[in-house]
């Protein structure tokens, strides 16, 4: 075993269920120490306020299984920007959802849904921001992922400008994508576990494209891709050439495909050189983050347990609580 193998193992052991509703665990970090478990139910302000998102997030799973990583691709972009503070929900012609980087954006449909029955049983109690991460938590994990602990509590900010996204390209370099994670209070062991997220969904092939035809600007594949892999994505991204051509969108996963589950396929991928985006590829070019993809290729359970940690912290990211922002009554807009 190697020395971070040991780190891992020590983690995840060292974080093991403190819950007595769950086999799973969180890192108590100084934003999570702002938030409450069991919130609504402590205060006795909407005592089944989590029953029923989850109810409403099953109602709409066995219609779309997508929804899972439409979810988790919403939480992300709005957490990793101005903090997990619903500001990605919000409308307008400069609101954050308006921004490139968040073009495709889904999900909002299911929140807005989720928000309708919430405030007919407890009016002006129940934040955006936490229906956003409970709703996603219950999603994925009826996709496969760990049905981990979600601290509530957040409030919901007042204010979105597209001007703010700066979610990066998917074709970033490993030290980019680390210093962004840093950026945002994680570790290398939160960024190899959190893009394991790509493990489901679907994206467009201008993201993908570069890697297939002009990687770093060579004018020729990425060397390192699997030669029969790369012939596969070729047949479904063919070369950008003209102004109007269509984007098709192709599965990050192909494992997981339309069954959209959560698995650790999306590492063994990693390690025959068969990932479909470039930031997820980088993985296997740094010691750490190869010896992180080997071990969950190996482990299911210890990608389940780590990414239970990772959610709750990044659910925790400059989180709005107490008289700060406000309960939102319809997510698309303030009051």
């Amino acid at each position: 075993m190697t020395m971070y193998q040991i780190f891992i193992t020590a983690v995840l052991v060292g974080a093991v269920s403190f819950f007595p509703e769950t086999t799973e665990a969180a890192v108590m970090g100084p934003s999570m120490q702002k938030l409450t478990w069991h919130y609504y139910k402590v205060y006795n302000t909407c005592e089944n306020a989590e029953n029923f998102i989850r109810h409403q997030v099953e109602i709409f799973y066995k219609k779309d299984k997508s929804i899972a990583p439409k979810l988790l691709r919403l939480l992300y972009s709005d957490c990793f920007v101005s903090g997990c503070d619903a500001s990605v929900l919000l409308e307008g012609p400069n609101s954050e959802r308006m921004a490139p980087q968040n073009r495709g954006l889904g999900g909002f449909v299911i929140i807005d849904k989720i928000k309708i029955v919430l405030e007919q049983r407890c009016p002006g109690v129940v934040s955006c921001a936490d229906i956003l991460n409970l709703a996603t938590r219950d999603a994925v994990h009826l996709a496969g992922a760990p049905s981990y602990p979600v601290f509530t509590g957040r409030r919901d900010g007042l204010t979105s400008d597209k001007q703010n996204v700066d979610l990066p390209s998917p074709s970033i370099s490993w030290d980019q994508a680390m210093d962004y994670f840093k950026s945002r209070g994680l570790s290398v062991l939160d960024m190899a576990t959190l893009l394991g997220s790509h493990s489901m969904g679907r994206t467009h092939c201008s993201y993908v494209v570069d890697r297939l035809y002009n990687y770093n600007k060579t004018g020729k594949p990425s060397p390192t891709m699997n030669k029969y892999f790369l012939s596969e994505m070729a047949k479904q991204c063919p070369p950008r050439t003209r102004k109007g051509q269509t984007d098709p969108l192709v599965y990050l996963n192909p494992d997981s495909g339309s069954n959209h589950s959560f698995t650790n396929s999306y590492y063994s991928r990693i390690l025959s050189n068969k990932s479909v985006l470039e930031v997820d590829q980088q993985l296997l070019y740094n010691d750490d983050t190869k010896q992180i993809s080997e071990e969950f290729a190996a482990s299911f359970e210890d990608f389940r347990k780590s990414f239970a940690l990772s959610m709750s912290k990044m659910g925790a990211i400059n989180v709005l609580t107490k008289t700060e922002g406000e309960i939102r009554r319809d997510c698309r807009r303030t009051n």
